[in-house]
């Protein structure tokens, strides 16, 4: 019973079914949780006593950060699935979750250099942390690029979660570079650690962002089943054209 409905599952019109229907289930709590957290940490949440005000992005620059890795890891599972199981629909997840998954990683570089900037002096250290966000970036690029430019559907889904799924080393090393090297980026705070006054924002902001992440990579599979249908009426009208 329990694989027939996994085989169901990986069904991509049962999927894209199930999809549609939890999309308002994402869409609105973000948009509401997003609001208040954003309120919580720029208004209520009083200013650090080292930084001020400047520390205030870390509302938007840290669960950028987590989710950057969060998206990491659902490609490279969704494509690891796909390699192993030949499930189309594990490959469509995969690239779906690609380009939402560069985004923050770019949200979490750019908020990180602003906040740099006063904190360190500088927008920019070949730091731990930084280097290995950045590489993280690269490879969903290079990801990114692979599926662009192999035009062999069968080729291009097998190479790109090949790449998808051997760069998934990356994401323990982001996470743990703090702890694996001395780092000019401060370590990650354990629990009991910082007032809540300050992670109730945190928290909501993350889960928000949570959010936006799932529902935004079903966006982008819905344009992606879409570029799949088009690109096999090419094929097949190729096939009928010879």
């Amino acid at each position: 019973m329990s694989w027939a409905w996994f085989h169901k599952l990986a069904s991509p019109p049962h999927a894209y079914r199930i999809a549609g229907n939890l999309v308002p289930w994402f869409a609105w709590p973000a948009g509401l949780l997003l609001a208040v957290g954003l309120y919580g940490g720029l208004v209520l949440a009083p200013p650090d006593y080292l930084q001020g005000d400047a520390f205030r992005i870390v509302y938007v620059h840290a669960p950028a950060a987590w989710l950057s890795m969060a998206a990491y890891a659902t490609m490279a599972v969704a494509a690891a699935i796909g390699l192993v199981w030949r499930i189309k629909l594990a490959h469509a997840a995969a690239a779906a979750a690609a380009p939402i998954g560069a985004s923050f990683t770019v949200l979490a570089l750019a908020t990180g250099a602003i906040w740099g900037k006063p904190t360190w002096g500088t927008w920019w250290v070949w730091d731990a942390r930084l280097t290995s966000t950045l590489v993280l970036f690269l490879i969903f690029v290079g990801y990114l690029a692979l599926r662009a430019f192999v035009d062999d559907s069968v080729q291009r889904a097998k190479w790109s979660a090949a790449v998808g799924a051997i760069g998934a080393i990356n994401v323990p090393i982001v996470y743990m570079s703090v702890k694996w090297w001395r780092t000019l980026h401060q370590p990650q705070s354990t629990p009991g650690t910082l007032d809540p006054a300050y992670t109730m924002g945190l928290r909501l902001n993350a889960i928000a962002m949570l959010l936006v992440l799932i529902y935004f990579i079903r966006k982008r599979y819905e344009i992606a089943r879409i570029e799949r249908a088009v690109e096999h009426l090419a094929e097949a009208q190729a096939m009928g054209g010879r």
